[in-house]
């Protein structure tokens, strides 16, 4: 019977990677060895070479010292399933229709990995999938020769039903960060050196609840956390601030009643970096056996975040929304013969450039429809003149997670445009390079009506261009987080900028 099931698995992988069309090779381009390390909730300043007050991330570190630090990625939907979606089909949400957590991927959907395979690549994938379809679906994907994967969210520890290892359900062992890493180094040992690889650790770490590993555990217990200024429930705090963002603090994605408790949201940081160490020493292990193996001078490393994750700023927790410690996210890459040392990548990049980045890394040209663009120029020290200006950023509301509205925003090099859909709020414009930390909302600044103005016109332009002109709807799925606490954060006051006084005009 497993022979049966062995054989189907293989012949219906085989056979999605026949149908799939073989992409254009670059005469003379040969194809590169590529590394995908993808981790959850990671965000952009929660590395030891970020200047952090206390944690310590030696092998990424070194991923940034011995190649390039992408210094502004984002994601272009703070969320799971989304971004995932979006990394591998180099398309936004609401081309790829995964816009939330629940609702599963579209028939049809063809992920980069399948175009590695029928251009000779074998691919393997390690970790968390997660992506659409709600809690459950582990079966191995298009586009991957060898599949070990969980359902969900995965477990830290090791809990019914284990991994799914091509097809078969097989018991978790350890700590998951270790394990995924072993099956890893496990599948890279055993492959065909005759062919490229392209291997995809998705790693569970660093997804709340935050568990660390044994070794791990209490690291930071003596750290101090510092609460970010925008954290602060003060009148000067408040002003300027959406409605809507008020309101969360007193709910499942706020400080005042985080994940309907009394969690200690320092505490919880702290754990955070603790459970962060052992995705670092995964990273050191990969590049051990790649130098081991001759490797590590030409094989790409591409190390992300799926989306960064607040703690406290502006009074929330978790991601969804266009803050910068919602959308921006940590990418490191390597490969000392396309990259100098210790280069800084400063254009913004979107995590729908990876696929477009690893297909160019293949020698093949991306497909016309994907929207991002490789970024291996910008690896290599160059600055191509026509290299995008802003970014467009989308997260649709969710019933399951009333807290936050629907927004889209646009982000500049300079400037933050957000635009919220379906609520009686303030849109906000933030000026980064005066207030990095965005606690200054200046759309009502007549100095600034002008630029409102055009960037509005940019995002619209942009969903226009791409097929975003609608709001989608789907039936109720996922249990309703919705409650507030009645002796924590007040509601918040109408703003006074909406408000007509009697000599208004």
């Amino acid at each position: 019977m497993l022979l049966l099931v062995t054989l189907l698995l293989l012949f219906t992988s085989h056979a999605v990677a026949s149908e799939i069309p073989k992409l254009y090779r670059v005469p003379g381009a040969a194809p590169r060895n590529i590394l995908f390390v993808l981790t959850d909730d990671h965000r952009y300043d929660a590395i030891g070479f970020m200047n952090h007050p206390f944690l310590k991330t030696p092998h990424l570190d070194m991923l940034a010292r011995g190649g390039a630090h992408v210094r502004n990625a984002f994601v272009t939907t703070a969320l799971c399933s989304p971004s995932r979606a979006s990394i591998l089909t180099g398309l936004y949400a609401h081309q790829h229709k995964v816009v939330d957590n629940n609702n599963p991927v579209p028939p049809g959907t063809v992920f980069f990995p399948q175009y590695l395979q029928a251009a000779g690549y074998q691919t393997a994938f390690f970790g968390k999938w997660h992506m659409g379809g709600g809690e459950q679906g582990d079966e191995p994907q298009p586009g991957f020769d060898h599949w070990v994967s969980f359902q969900g969210q995965g477990t830290y520890l090791p809990t019914r039903p284990g991994l799914n290892v091509d097809g078969k359900h097989v018991p978790q062992k350890g700590y998951i960060t270790d394990e995924l890493t072993d099956y890893a180094l496990d599948w890279l040992k055993g492959r065909d050196k005759n062919k490229p690889f392209f291997a995809y650790v998705s790693h569970k770490a660093v997804h709340s609840e935050f568990v660390p590993a044994e070794r791990h555990k209490g690291r930071y217990k003596d750290a101090v956390f510092t609460p970010p200024p925008t954290m602060a429930d003060t009148p000067e705090a408040r002003r300027g601030r959406p409605m809507w963002v008020q309101n969360q603090r007193n709910s499942w994605h706020g400080v005042d009643f985080p994940y309907h408790s009394d969690l200690d949201v320092g505490e919880y940081y702290k754990r955070y970096c603790e459970t962060l160490l052992a995705v670092d020493d995964s990273v050191g292990r990969l590049m051990d056996w790649l130098k081991g193996e001759g490797l590590l001078e030409s094989t790409l490393v591409v190390y992300m975040g799926d989306n960064g994750f607040l703690f406290g700023e502006h009074g929330l927790i978790d991601k969804r929304c266009a803050y910068e410690e919602s959308m921006r996210v940590p990418m490191l890459a390597h490969c000392p013969q396309l990259t100098k040392p210790g280069t800084v990548v400063t254009q913004l990049v979107a995590n729908l450039d990876v696929a477009p980045t690893f297909l160019d890394a293949a020698g093949l040209v991306p497909p016309k429809s994907m929207q991002g663009r490789s970024i291996l120029p910008l690896l290599r020290g160059e600055s191509p003149a026509d290299w995008r200006d802003h970014l467009l950023y989308e997260y649709y509301w969710e019933r399951n997670f009333p807290q936050t509205p629907a927004m889209h925003a646009i982000r500049t090099d300079r400037y933050k445009y957000v635009h919220y859909y379906g609520v009686w709020d303030t849109d906000e414009l933030y000026d980064l390079a005066s207030d990095p930390r965005e606690a200054t909302n200046l759309i009502n600044s007549p100095e600034h009506e002008r630029l409102v103005e055009r960037l509005k016109d940019q995002m619209f332009t942009s969903l226009e261009a791409t097929g975003g002109m609608y709001i989608p709807l789907y039936r109720d799925k996922g249990k309703p987080n919705n409650l507030r606490h009645p002796g924590r954060g007040k509601a918040a006051e109408f703003p006074p900028e909406m408000i007509r006084r009697k000599n208004d005009q």
